[in-house]
């Protein structure tokens, strides 16, 4: 048997002996983010209805700790295939059964550099904000320190990552508004902020920091936020409405106790506030409207803002259109998440095919596996040639 013949040989045993493990966590993304997402923005959107049965609030309670096991289950299986994986090629020869260790660094910074894949991993920073919404929700009083995290790890995270995007060039007839995600992190501090300033004492020295920052980040978000929603219309100018996974992407008193400005400019600047969240809100409804035509889906955001306003101008027919809407997400989280599972479950999502999965293994690890010669194992590196 020629040497070519003996390695296709070889390679068809080994990816046969690839454990369905190994093929699993060689192909976990960081899109797996967004399924955990969905789920703690189901159980803010409850948390915002008023008023409801103790079973709603069972419902929550589920919803808020699934939110966790999924976050977990995605940070421990990348973690796996940053550092190490165990079982990774079972070679059963005479019932011995012989497990490798191999290091997955290849595919982890493959999927950092993705430029679909890439924009992906801050979405870690932004299931820590569900889950840090939930404790506060809970009462928990270590808070203040999971803000000061929160901030850090979405500074840590999106600027690395902002870097790796823009070290080159796009093309903006392939925009997704999902290419916000990579900023999405720190857009967002201003909502944890908010959330944080309702169980810390407004007569504390620490509300005025969380407060300050809260502003800046939000600032920055806002303008943000306004930028990409420029490049937004462009891009549907161009060529059309989004579609596919493109589509989906389209879819998120303290002060005058310190003396440091007076009732009357604090009235003012909750009123501007107030005003302008209004006329940002027609934008809402505008951007909503448009990205559901082609693609029917709810926003979370969106219906959470809808409840605030109720709230704030007492308008009972918000409260309704609120409860609807939380109702439409319920049903479309129970839909997604079941076609989730059976696409895990056939192998369709988060599955890397076995020779995708030797090819992350250096070659050396495989000597034990195959028992090929030295000279195979050239051959196989591109080394030297039969």
């Amino acid at each position: 048997m020629s040497i070519e013949e003996q390695t296709t040989s070889t390679a068809s045993e080994a990816t046969a002996k690839v454990t369905s493990l190994a093929c699993r966590i060689n192909g976990w993304t960081w899109q797996a983010f967004p399924i955990g997402m969905g789920t703690g923005a189901v159980y803010v959107t409850l948390s915002g209805v008023k008023n409801h049965l103790n079973a709603l609030l069972h419902i929550k309670h589920v919803f808020f700790f699934l939110n966790i096991v999924l976050f977990l289950l995605n940070i421990s299986t990348l973690t796996l295939q940053l550092f190490c994986m165990s079982c990774m090629i079972l070679c059963i020869q005479f019932a011995d059964v012989l497990c490798h260790v191999q290091v997955f660094l290849r595919q982890s910074l493959r999927l950092i550099k993705d430029p679909v894949k890439g924009i992906f991993v801050p979405l870690v920073v932004l299931s820590f904000t569900t889950i840090i919404i939930g404790m506060i929700n809970y009462g928990l009083g270590f808070i203040y320190v999971l803000f000061w995290i929160y901030v850090s790890l979405s500074i840590l995270v999106c600027f690395p990552m902002l870097m790796i995007w823009f070290n080159k060039p796009h093309d903006l007839s392939t925009f997704t508004p999902a290419w916000a995600f990579l900023i999405f992190p720190m857009m967002l501090v201003g909502v944890v902020a908010s959330n944080v300033l309702k169980v810390i004492p407004p007569e504390e020295p620490r509300a005025i920091g969380v407060l300050l920052v809260g502003y800046a980040f939000q600032g920055l978000g806002f303008f943000m936020t306004f930028f990409y929603i420029c490049i937004y219309i462009i891009r549907i100018m161009t060529t059309g409405f989004l579609e596919g996974h493109q589509a989906n992407g389209a879819f998120v008193a303290i002060l005058p106790l310190h003396s440091l400005i007076g009732e009357t400019a604090g009235e003012v600047w909750y009123s501007v506030s107030i005003m302008s969240a209004v006329m940002l809100f027609g934008l809402a409804v505008f951007l909503f409207v448009f990205g559901t035509l082609p693609y029917w889906f709810p926003n979370v955001g969106f219906i959470s803002v809808i409840r605030v306003l109720a709230d704030i101008f007492d308008l009972p027919g918000f409260i309704v259109w609120h409860s609807i809407m939380v109702v439409f997400i319920c049903i479309t989280w129970a839909i997604l998440f079941f076609l989730t599972l059976m696409a895990f479950w056939r192998g369709k999502i988060f599955f890397a095919n076995p020779r995708d999965v030797l090819n992350d293994v250096p070659t050396s690890k495989l000597r034990g596996v195959s028992h090929r010669s030295e000279d195979e194992e050239k051959t196989l590196d591109g080394r030297h040639s039969p």
